[in-house]
């Protein structure tokens, strides 16, 4: 049975879920799809063609499913589909799509903390942590279990790969490569994300296997399509490094680069550097 508060304003046509919970003064408008065991929390608001899943919960004032704000929006029909097991922050903002049918979409058990912005056309995989007031442009694509540190805005078109972390205060600018972590406006890689990595399982050898193409991609000296082949010429023994280099040939904004505080004469050190680099990369493995 659900629980709904007598002042929250729900508009006919609007499909609610069992055991929903609806607060006071929150509004859900007539094309809203509340599936089984959501809570809307008070002074909530709820609009356009939108799906929220299975357990998910908008906290108070944040504001979902409302008009894209890109200016080329004729008023076609669009759609934002959130997934199960989400937690929606105060204030955050979830705009709805632009272009006849296209989806805003958020995967299961995502965390969308206080002031967020998710904008027209973004696609969120799978427990994906947006900290507070991190902002997605249109077209932004975050993949499974990567991390956005707060303060954070990202250009349109750009991607954020699985398992990275990005670090708060930073600005992006291109695509963020998977499984790295960096920080820094403009922003800087720092290396594998170890630390993630380990966190959700990733085998020893698989994470060796992914610093030996970390290090071809970004230690080599090789053009972005050299280092690639080169990965590929020496075996593709799991699919964390296809994804890999799948992620990296696929760019259309460009990959972000590589810099380590190490380097402070990368021509004259790079050498030296390269050899002690390599020893903390295996002491962190």
């Amino acid at each position: 049975m659900s629980n709904i508060h007598p002042t929250a304003i729900i508009e006919d046509g609007a499909q609610i879920g069992e055991n929903v919970t609806i607060e006071a003064y929150a509004i859900i408008k007539k094309n809203v799809t509340l599936e089984d065991g959501v809570e809307i929390k008070s002074h909530a608001y709820i609009d356009g063609y939108t799906t929220i899943g299975e357990g998910t919960v908008i906290w108070p004032s944040a504001s979902i499913g409302t008009k894209t704000q890109d200016l080329k929006f004729q008023g076609e029909k669009t759609f934002v589909v959130i997934g199960k097991h989400c937690e929606i922050r105060e204030f955050a903002t979830i705009n709805s799509s632009c272009q006849e049918n296209s989806v805003v979409r958020i995967g299961d058990h995502c965390l969308i903390m206080a002031y967020c912005h998710v904008a027209h056309n973004c696609e969120i995989g799978n427990r994906v942590i947006m900290s507070n007031a991190a902002m997605l442009a249109g077209h932004v694509i975050v993949e499974d279990c990567a991390i956005i540190g707060g303060m954070t805005p990202i250009h349109q078109f750009c991607r954020i790969g699985a398992y990275a972390m990005v670090g708060g205060f930073s600005r992006i600018a291109h695509d963020v490569p998977p499984y790295t972590i960096g920080a820094g406006s403009p922003y800087k890689i720092g290396g594998l994300n170890i630390i993630g990595l380990k966190r959700h399982g990733f085998s020893l050898a698989a994470r060796r296997e992914l610093a030996r193409v970390f290090k071809i991609t970004y230690r080599a000296g090789l053009k972005l399509n050299e280092a690639l082949d080169a990965i590929e010429n020496e075996g593709v023994s799991n699919p964390y490094i296809a994804h890999w280099l799948h992620f990296c040939r696929t760019t259309k904004r460009g990959l972000i680069g590589f810099q380590n505080p190490l380097f402070d004469n990368p021509e004259e050190e790079a050498e030296e550097d390269l050899e002690e680099i390599e020893k903390l990369l295996e002491e962190r493995l």
